[in-house]
């Protein structure tokens, strides 16, 4: 069995940047510890906006620029990035909450194995939430887990939230 792990938006603005938390801050070495740790395919998720983010509909909605492509904020936390540095990763850019390509590409890399995904990253009331509900929607019958020692929301209220919403949607949070 092919296993997946998919690392949202482990990026500065949102770890320790414009959108960055404490809790944030906390969870890198866990991240970090997750990816050393993980024997199988990883698909990293770089939330990207561009100049234009002031104009977009989340832009009007969140007046704070982020992950504004080829920017510092942009790049991934240095030390989930040097973690990532040994391994082979596939990037997933994406404009957007969820990625509607990350399916495809994970059907495309299981290449016709049985195979189980686990999320982890930021923001988990957000991105991870959005990414996970897509991947269960694909996949209904497919193992997904998430590792909430890994996962940071917006606040930690919304957090333990989206971790409620994804176990009532079937989803194994560990």
């Amino acid at each position: 069995m092919k296993k997946f792990l998919v690392v949202v938006d482990m990026q500065k603005d949102f770890v320790d940047g414009s959108l960055g938390t404490k809790e944030a801050v906390a969870i890198v070495p866990n991240v970090v510890k997750k990816i050393n740790d993980f024997e199988g395919d990883i698909f990293v998720t770089y939330d990207t906006h561009f100049d234009n983010y002031m104009n977009t509909s989340e832009g009007k909605k969140l007046p704070v620029p982020h992950c504004i492509k080829g920017t510092d904020g942009w790049k991934l936390d240095a030390k989930v990035e040097a973690a990532l540095s040994g391994k082979k990763y596939t990037p997933v850019e994406k404009i957007t909450f969820g990625s509607v390509d990350l399916p495809d590409m994970i059907f495309k890399a299981a290449d016709g194995e049985d195979f189980s995904i686990e999320l982890v990253g930021l923001c988990t009331d957000i991105c991870v939430v959005s990414n996970t509900l897509i991947l269960k929607a694909n996949y209904p019958e497919k193992e997904i887990t998430v590792d909430s020692s890994c996962c940071a929301g917006v606040t930690p209220e919304s957090h333990d939230s989206a971790l409620t919403t994804m176990k009532m949607c079937q989803i194994n949070v560990i």
